[in-house]
């Protein structure tokens, strides 16, 4: 009873069992370096306005250094009677100075302090996203120059559509990436409000200066309403959609590497690194990296499913589910770092196989949407010169060619347009370089892109704006 922060309206002691159902610290303790942060910046306010001494506010400053560092060592015993990891620091704090360990809540509640013990967790966690989707997107900048000359057939509905260079494949993925980098730094603007001083729901009669601690502690700004900021998760429902898409993006490329790798696309073979082989078949070189990225994608969109279920319909203000939301993020960032750790490394040791590639590009009419184009720069309306490709390829199958291998007098007949010129545009070369719209995967378009990946991630920022 007496070990309670908030025992005095009790007249039974805690159930043993209550106890250990409602113990969070199994997790919710890899915040403790942002609860003594917090606090410290909370006890500085409260010493600037009056609220404690100097000399206590240096006293609660060192007892919760050395709680830190307690922690840090593994030396902490996180007892379930207090419930989570900040009623531990506090009470591991009076254990240490008494009255004055006392002090150090007055103005707050664990309802802003939670939040903004999540907030400050959260927005590292950005910066060190944004730092790895930084380098995946060098690791396919890096891939660009090298394989500027390799040619790959495009696919739409997993049918061969158009070639594409390899870089411009590459730098697609830049573009995914950069969009999650954007997704995360505006996410990590609302996430960047301190809720603290608000207090339980209704705010506090005391003199505090709120400004100060979000001073202290990097915020942009304050949460204004106090009802709102003890109960917001937004920023949680926000980060952990974030989340979901980056991990959405690493399935799609891993999906995409799985397939590339087998021998009927033959494509590229993956850095054995980061394979594994079977327990049965000696010849097995499997893409279980990929793989398991790819299937942990699901326990990152289950996430998010069931941190949106646990805020539908949540009354204002506070309520202990959000107890709840600490594991999905947490586990949702764990295991996109760690999908991220993998893919960099795995981007940059895969080898295109050049020859194989090569071999297959004349299969698939990569070339018909240029000859359609040519007919439409000759004045042929778009849906004629549609046709007629379309009648040239069914032709060409029949006769089992490709486009540059009809006769030319077949071609004449088709349309009078497709003369001995049209051999400067066919085969799969001509396609490529043929593209000249911006984003294109035209060379020229190709390398000026490239070239402003390369500004863009030299500076650290994000891309440039047009």
């Amino acid at each position: 009873m007496g070990s309670k922060p908030w025992n005095g309206v009790f007249r039974q002691a805690t159930d043993p069992r209550v106890e250990a159902f409602t113990d969070s610290t199994g997790f919710d303790s890899r915040l403790a370096r942002q609860d003594i942060q917090g606090s410290i910046a909370h006890a500085e306010m409260l010493a600037r306005v009056g609220l404690l001494t100097s000399a206590e506010c240096q006293q609660i400053i060192e007892g919760l250094d050395s709680i830190g560092r307690e922690i840090s060592e593994g030396r902490f015993v996180f007892r379930p009677e207090f419930e989570d990891v900040h009623m531990n620091i506090e009470a591991a704090l009076i254990e240490k100075l008494g009255d004055t360990g006392r002090k150090l809540h007055t103005g707050r509640s664990r309802n802003d302090q939670v939040s903004t013990d999540f907030r400050l967790w959260i927005r590292t966690a950005i910066d060190i996203l944004n730092d790895q989707l930084r380098g995946l997107q060098q690791a396919f900048v890096d891939r660009c120059e090298p394989d500027m000359d390799v040619m790959l057939p495009g696919y739409t509905h997993m049918r061969r559509a158009q070639p594409v260079l390899a870089a411009h494949y590459w730098l697609a993925y830049c573009e995914k990436f950069e969009r999650d980098r954007q997704r995360l730094a505006d996410c990590r603007r609302r996430v960047n409000r301190l809720p603290l001083g608000t207090a339980a729901l209704a705010g506090t009669s005391l003199p505090i200066d709120r400004d100060f601690v979000a001073n202290k502690l990097g915020f942009d700004g304050l949460a204004m309403n106090s009802l709102d900021a003890s109960s917001d998760r937004d920023f949680a429902s926000e980060f952990a959609f974030c989340l979901a898409m980056i991990a959405e993006h690493l399935s799609g490329w891993a999906e995409e590497w799985i397939l590339w790798s087998t021998h009927e696309f033959g494509f590229l073979r993956l850095p054995q690194a980061f394979c594994t082989g079977s327990s049965i078949m000696p010849q097995k070189i499997n893409p279980d990296v990929l793989e398991l990225i790819r299937g942990k994608t699901a326990r990152v969109l289950g996430n998010l499913q069931a941190l949106l279920v646990l805020l539908k319909g949540l009354p204002l203000a506070y309520n202990r589910d959000y107890q709840e939301d600490k594991e999905r993020v947490f586990d949702s960032y764990d295991t996109v770092v760690s999908c991220l750790e993998m893919a960099t490394p795995l981007v940059a040791g895969v080898a295109l196989d050049r020859e194989r590639i090569e071999a297959g590009l004349d299969q698939g009419y990569l070339d018909a949407t240029t000859l359609m184009e040519y007919l439409i720069r000759q004045g042929v309306p778009q849906r004629t010169a549609h046709h007629t490709v379309g009648l040239l390829v069914a032709s060409a199958m029949r006769q089992n060619k490709t486009l540059a291998e009809l006769a030319p007098a077949e071609l004449q007949a088709a349309h009078p347009a497709l003369d001995q010129r049209v051999q400067g545009i066919l085969g799969v070369q001509q396609s490529v370089e043929a593209m000249q719209s911006v984003g294109s995967t035209g060379p020229a378009q190709v390398r000026g892109q490239l070239a402003q990946w390369h500004r863009q991630l030299a500076g650290g920022g994000q891309k440039e704006k047009k």
